[in-house]
């Protein structure tokens, strides 16, 4: 629109407010108001117009109108956030109304688009006395947040607080697990639910079952929650992929360390029963095992596990995929609680720190450990002799070795162990021994030695060989004796 244009309805306008000026005067005359009273209220009320704020614009064709807000509000429905009084008819009217919205296309095949429809706890504290279920199994890009969550004194004791399951499934895991299990891997199985997102919760499972649920669903975002006093699980997936737990704290007991009843600590922080999730930021302050992981390419980032000390039976991460690992450990603090890895097959341990003589156990359960990595990282004991990585070979010894590296780690108080080695010794004679099985790994296994001989003595150049590798043991011989020093390097990683 031009500016000539523009100006013929301001100027229609403003003579009709000056009209009613002189109307509001009475009988035509002027008010009787100083000139410059009227004058500022018309310069004002100009302002008013020219500004858009008195008058709006007529909407383009363009501009989409909204309905309403996407955001449901749970107190609306009748939540009580003080926590008296069971609320989870109140949610699930509130969810369900949420699941009624307009759907925004669709996200994976048959999981229809929420489009960001937020459920609101208001910064409420709610009593449920039964899990909190979406009520149909297909929708995704969904929030909850902004809230606390409570079990009620008969809360299911085998349920959780947050359940992300169908209720197909829910029927599987009261009838058998087995079922359950076949289902999720089953290539014809469809996914319950994606992108649904938990952030800024505390959930209270009042030693009654566990937190979060999510079973067969797909990129799901846990985000700053609290979960304690579980008994199960505090968080549980079960098959699904790409489960993402950030910027969290688990814990069965409220504490930070040092608690008398620590030894009584039971249950479960985090339980990935499926693939390609990453748990990263997240504080495990009571459990008997932090992280247990039964799925494969999963990824640890910057995890603190002090739930339980290894002296008290406690594990800090338990790896649970005998031949098929997959799983990457960097930039975490394993505090007075260790690593155990079932036959490690792909297994990368780095960037740590281990505190109060935590170690990493290697446990053979078929003799497998294939494509490991335990470097850079940083351990700190009580001068007790505990070694930094250690051999379960009680069921059966590891006799299937290849490309497995445990070095360039430091030790304060610990004995270091390692794959690579390397020794000295001196001496007059014809034969030298340097004895590594103090630091090597694996007992009776090197696979390359190299070694040079350096002699004093002018004039002699004595025939030496490899002799013996026995026991971790490196003998050197020569034919004559001579005054030498010999230098040893071993390998227990090299490929056959």
């Amino acid at each position: 629109m031009t500016g000539t244009g523009r100006n013929v309805p301001l100027c229609m306008v403003l003579g009709l407010f000056g009209l009613f000026m002189i109307h509001a005067s009475g009988d035509g005359k002027l008010s009787s108001a100083p000139h410059h009273d009227q004058m500022r209220q018309l310069q004002a009320f100009k302002a008013s117009l020219v500004s858009g704020s008195a008058i709006s614009p007529s909407p383009s064709p363009q501009q989409q109108v909204v309905s309403g807000s996407r955001v449901y509000h749970v107190t609306d429905y009748g939540a009580d956030p003080t926590g008296k009084s069971d609320s989870i008819e109140a949610l699930d009217k509130a969810i369900a109304d949420a699941f009624q919205g307009p759907s925004e296309g669709v996200l994976m095949e048959g999981i229809s688009n929420l489009g960001g429809v937020q459920i609101d706890l208001d910064g409420g504290n709610y009593l449920l006395s039964k899990p909190l279920r979406l009520p149909a199994a297909g929708a995704g890009n969904l929030m909850i947040h902004g809230g606390t969550l409570r079990a009620s004194d008969d809360f299911p004791a085998d349920g959780y607080l947050i359940d992300l399951s169908s209720t197909t499934q829910e029927e599987m895991k009261e009838g058998s697990s087995s079922d359950l299990n076949s289902e999720l891997t089953s290539s014809s199985s469809s996914y319950n639910y994606e992108y649904i997102t938990l952030k800024d919760l505390m959930l209270d499972c009042n030693y009654r079952g566990g937190g979060i649920s999510v079973v067969n669903s797909l990129r799901t975002g846990i985000d700053n929650c609290y979960i304690a006093h579980f008994t199960s699980n505090g968080i549980l997936v079960q098959g699904g992929h790409e489960t993402y737990i950030r910027n969290s704290f688990l814990g069965q007991h409220i504490t930070a360390g040092g608690d008398a009843g620590e030894r009584n600590y039971t249950g479960t922080a985090i339980n990935l029963m499926g693939n390609d999730n990453a748990v990263t930021d997240v504080v495990i302050f009571s459990a008997a095992i932090g992280i247990i992981a039964s799925g494969q390419a999963n990824t640890f980032s910057g995890v603190h596990c002090y739930n339980k000390a290894t002296g008290f039976g406690g594990t800090g991460i338990y790896l649970k995929l005998p031949g098929l690992t997959q799983t990457r450990i960097v930039n975490s603090y394993l505090d007075y609680t260790g690593i155990v890895a079932e036959d490690p097959v792909q297994l990368h341990i780095s960037s740590s720190f281990f505190l109060g003589d935590a170690f990493i156990l290697l446990k053979s359960i078929n003799g497998v450990a294939n494509g490991v990595s335990i470097v850079d990282n940083m351990f700190s004991g009580s001068n007790k002799g505990v070694e930094i990585v250690q051999l379960d070979q009680s069921k059966v010894p590891f006799t299937q070795i290849d490309q497995v590296v445990v070095d360039r780690n430091n030790a304060k108080g610990m004995n270091i162990k390692a794959t690579v080695a390397r020794g000295s010794t001196e001496g007059n004679g014809s034969s030298w021994t340097v004895d590594f099985s103090p630091v090597l790994l694996f007992p009776n296994l090197i696979k390359h030695v190299q070694y040079s001989l350096s002699s004093s003595r002018d004039g002699v150049f004595p025939n030496h060989v490899l002799r013996n590798v026995s026991e971790n043991r490196v003998v050197i011989e020569s034919d004559v004796a001579v005054p030498a020093n010999v230098f040893v390097a071993v390998d227990q990683s090299l490929s056959t």
